[in-house]
């Protein structure tokens, strides 16, 4: 297994951050592998699948590098660059790192990822440009016109997992990070379940960058910065989520009827607006009535308030869903 040594000091200044630049990769992934990473993305890939295939056909040297690069066990580390950490950085500000690469720097990567064999038509020097081309599209097609969605969804994870590290201490929020992804003891943090050596990142920032599709990275610029890419809850990244039953939305109110289904597991009023796309100041008034008529409560999670249903709620919920 890959683990990473991880001293105390570096563990308390990690930080969870927004990558405009990771949720795309993780979006080219997916529209590489061609099937969608939970069902809420289904429509997605529908809408989008045939646009990227027919402007990969059109560039085969793209396509070969972004299978090459992204689908196999390692990535080529110039298309993964690491995230900087800094606040309201843009897609465009992230890509700089990629055009920047040197042309044999992005050979040698591609090699790494494919155990040292580098195709002819990758022998090239200008895979830094049609990287960043392939990564441009996909932001602006696919990622962008969906931004502030997705923007929601991540920052609603990053609330909850911050909850978690003030509920559980770290070990708990990494446990749950993804599949292979586990707090071992020891100052040690396995980063997955490949034979890979240890490293040590004592003393470098260390970063989590949650995205929307279910897939994840690790990727470094040693011995300065680390960071783990990985997949937002499922519960707030499958938008494909069953609607509340019709007879509840009829009692309630559509707006007040969701909020309602959504807290079988705690939740904040970010988490909320994320998963429900309705404003700030609806789900606060929703909260407020349900709050009022005892089918909602909340507690307080570190510096995050977290609504969940009362037994009563529970009861209306499951009756309405029964009948």
């Amino acid at each position: 297994m890959g683990w990473w040594q991880v001293d105390a000091d570096t563990l308390a200044g990690s930080r969870f951050v927004v990558s405009p630049l990771a949720e795309t990769l993780a979006c080219l992934k997916m529209l590489a592998r061609g099937t969608p990473s939970h069902p809420g993305e289904r429509a997605w890939l529908d809408a989008h699948l045939p646009a990227y295939r027919a402007r990969q056909a059109a560039d085969p040297v793209a396509d070969e590098l972004v299978r090459a690069g992204l689908l196999r066990p390692w990535n080529a580390d110039f298309l993964t660059p690491t995230p900087t950490g800094a606040a309201g950085v843009s897609f465009e500000e992230e890509l700089a790192a990629v055009w920047a690469t040197p042309p044999d720097a992005a050979r040698a990567d591609v090699a790494v990822s494919l155990d040292g064999r580098l195709p002819e038509r990758l022998r090239r020097d200008d895979l830094p440009r049609r990287a960043a081309e392939v990564m441009e599209w996909v932001w602006r097609e696919t990622v962008l016109p969906d931004w502030p969605r997705r923007r929601r969804i991540i920052e609603a994870d990053i609330v909850a997992r911050t909850a978690q590290v003030g509920h559980g201490g770290w070990a708990a929020a990494l446990d749950a990070l993804r599949p292979g992804t586990r707090w071992l003891g020891a100052s040690r943090l396995q980063i997955n379940v490949r034979d890979y050596p240890p490293r040590d990142v004592s003393g470098a920032q260390l970063l989590f960058v949650p995205v929307v599709p279910r897939t994840g990275w690790v990727c470094w610029e040693a011995p300065h910065r680390y960071a783990l890419v990985y997949p937002c809850a499922g519960a707030l990244a499958d938008t494909g989520a069953a609607a509340p039953a019709e007879s509840l939305g009829r009692l309630l109110g559509p707006g007040r009827a969701t909020v309602l289904a959504l807290l079988d597991t705690p939740k904040s009023t970010t988490q909320l607006v994320a998963l429900t796309g309705q404003g700030l100041g609806s789900v606060g008034r929703h909260l407020r009535v349900l709050h009022d008529a005892r089918l909602v409560g909340r507690r307080r999670a570190g510096r995050s308030v977290l609504y969940y249903r009362t037994a009563a709620g529970e009861v209306l919920v499951a009756a309405q869903r029964d009948g």
